[in-house]
């Protein structure tokens, strides 16, 4: 896990780079994000992804889950309108975006822990500069464990 010093002073407190999940989908953007690692783009060591068919098939409770294994933030990297499965995968994903972030916010998590975008097989610059922002926004947040 990453960690960098805050500040120069010595005696300053750690601080450990945010963790974040990435759900991706097998024929859409995950290629994207495996171009990203083949290219030697960079991004944060402490993201992590786990592959599957379809963005509609997320369910909120792995998102609340993921929060509750110690991640500070979940990303999913949707098929967008380009799904192979279904012709209203876009909606749906929507809908399951919506219903986990008031999950979260009943669960005291900040909605603005969870991302979605659209992510292509071609898409390894958009994944590295959504990785680097979020992660951003994550640290400046703190720990999701503190909320």
């Amino acid at each position: 896990m990453a960690v960098h010093q805050a500040g120069a002073a010595a005696g300053t407190e750690e601080v450990r780079a945010p963790r974040i999940l990435v759900f991706s989908t097998n024929n859409i953007s995950d290629p994207g994000i495996d171009l990203a690692g083949s290219a030697h783009m960079h991004y944060p060591t402490t993201v992590t992804t786990i592959a599957l068919p379809c963005t509609s098939g997320i369910s909120p409770d792995w998102i609340l889950h993921a929060f509750e294994q110690g991640f500070d933030g979940v990303f999913i990297a949707s098929d967008g309108e380009e799904c192979a499965y279904l012709t209203d995968c876009a909606e749906r994903s929507s809908r399951i975006f919506e219903q986990a972030q008031a999950r979260m916010a009943e669960a005291g998590i900040a909605p603005q822990r969870l991302k979605m975008a659209a992510i292509c097989s071609v898409c390894a610059e958009p994944f590295t500069k959504y990785m680097r922002e979020f992660s951003q926004a994550l640290l400046e947040l703190g720990p999701a464990r503190e909320e």
